[in-house]
């Protein structure tokens, strides 16, 4: 398709705006003004909606194609949620409206649902409190670790500046910990894809402030050994943080505070069915055990005996704001939709689809891709491409002969450990119509690989720019205006 410029007419116009009639010398100082016009294409209303629908059907959405991204849960998002999220009631609420008397009572829904949704997150998870402040999973993470931080702190415990991260777990850990002052020690993985258990002992002591344990891990698979992994790290006086970035594999199956675990991020916008993919928007609540209780950030929503509901600030211990007013509401109030939908028993039917799906893919294509661990996965499995190095044919050429075949790639080259990674998450919500088509296409491919690999690294070949020179791509990147 031509850039839009090339559309553009010497005086077209798309929509009429009124003359300005505020006074240039009391509106904008010159200093801020422009010196010269913004080039900007002149076309019609018309002209403008074809070329942007035009451009937006080359993206890959969820909406559009199937979207396998390993451990971002790129699931459909029910449309009924989004109309939800869309009541004026809601959308038209300013967040500093008063809670209560003068006007209070436009904001009792807001917080009535903030408090559920804490409430239902408490249930299914298994802790004592959750605050839906965070506004990311990494935001999460963050919040989870400063409260451990803030733990060891209270009780004069200055010693505790380790952090053990499994080498299975998400990328953000490490980060998160150092942010919140501690160093990062990394836990090896045992031949099974689990947590080295002797390994682990040797590391613990009493410098170690906790562990960050993915859950299931980024292998796709579920740590057997995880209730002792929890004992252990508490016997050594430390706390144990659960990643819940993968809590589709396990939600209403599993609570992971009946495990051990102390603390843990929840990611409402891949479990709970709200928007999620470039950069946001999100939304991390962390549920806390007792213990981590009188640290949580403030404020808090509490119901009062008159069955009003307003904002608690009185956490002495609190380690303060993390983030502007209360949490992400928008996609609070998606994922509250998408609880009361489901309920119990459809969060049972999620995990079990979720799994199913994953474990379908791996048994199918297992004979035409490497698996490091070779055992039944969990909402997500893991292939290495290295049979398919061996023959020239890299695992990103894989993922670019995908997108021709209008499939998203899943993810690749994560988790580290695993060469040549291949990460695949079907999620619970494709048929398996779908999920056969799916992996049709990645038999083609490695068939392809086998009789004709220039067919494969010379993808994409359907895309509107074509193969590129990865490392000049990014070094030296030609931008074009569309």
């Amino acid at each position: 398709m031509s850039l839009i410029f090339t559309k553009s007419k010497n005086g077209r116009r798309g929509s009429t705006i009124p003359k300005c009639d505020v006074p240039k010398c009391s509106a904008i100082p010159d200093k801020m003004r422009r010196s010269t016009s913004a080039e900007l294409p002149e076309v019609s209303e018309l002209d403008a909606v074809r070329h942007f629908s035009l451009l937006s059907l080359k993206n890959i959405g969820v909406d559009t194609n199937f979207y396998p991204l390993g451990s971002c849960t790129m699931k459909y998002n029910p449309k009924f949620h989004e109309q939800v999220a869309a009541l004026p009631g809601f959308s038209a609420l300013h967040p500093l409206l008063p809670q209560l008397r003068n006007g209070g009572a436009l904001t009792q829904g807001a917080l009535e649902v903030l408090y559920e949704s804490e409430q239902i997150l408490n249930d299914l998870l298994g802790f004592s409190r959750t605050t839906m402040q965070p506004l990311a999973g990494a935001h999460g993470e963050l919040t989870g670790v400063m409260l451990i931080a803030a733990y060891h702190k209270d009780r004069q415990d200055n010693e505790r500046k380790i952090m053990l991260i499994p080498d299975a777990a998400h990328g953000t850990n490490p980060a998160s910990a150092a942010i919140a002052g501690f160093k990062p020690r990394e836990v090896a993985t045992n031949a099974e894809g689990d947590v080295d258990i002797e390994n682990l002992k040797q590391q613990l002591g009493p410098e170690v402030a906790g562990i960050m344990l993915t859950c299931p891990n980024t292998l796709g698979l579920f740590d057997r050994n995880v209730a002792e992994i929890c004992e252990l790290v508490h016997q050594a006086g430390g706390l144990c943080y659960c990643d819940g970035a993968n809590l589709n594999a396990i939600i209403g199956r599993i609570r992971p505070g009946d495990l051990g675990f102390d603390v843990m991020h929840v990611n409402l916008h891949k479990t709970f069915a709200t928007p999620h993919g470039g950069g946001g928007p999100g939304s991390g609540p962390v549920g806390v055990a007792e213990c981590l209780v009188p640290y949580l950030p403030i404020s808090e929503v509490v119901k009062r005996d008159d069955g009003t509901y307003t904002l608690d600030y009185s956490f002495q211990k609190s380690i303060g704001y993390i983030a502007p007013f209360y949490g992400n509401f928008a996609i609070i109030l998606r994922a509250y939709a998408y609880m009361l939908s489901q309920g119990r028993d459809g969060f049972k039917r999620i995990s079990e689809n979720a799994v199913l799906s994953a474990n379908y893919i791996r048994v199918k294509l297992a004979p035409f891709f490497d698996q490091i661990y070779d055992r039944n996965c969990m909402h997500e499995c893991i292939f290495a491409g290295t049979r398919q190095s061996a023959k020239g044919v890299n695992t990103l050429d894989m993922a670019k002969a995908l997108i021709d075949r209008g499939i998203h790639p899943p993810t690749i080259y994560f988790p580290l450990i695993v060469p040549e990674a291949l990460m695949i998450e079907p999620t619970e919500t494709e048929s398996k119509e779908t999920i056969d088509e799916f992996i049709q296409a990645m038999i083609e491919i490695a068939e392809l690989v086998e009789t004709d690999p220039e067919a494969i690294t010379s993808c994409p070949k359907t895309t509107p720019v074509r193969r590129l020179d990865e490392t000049q791509a990014a070094r030296n990147p030609v931008l074009a205006e569309l």
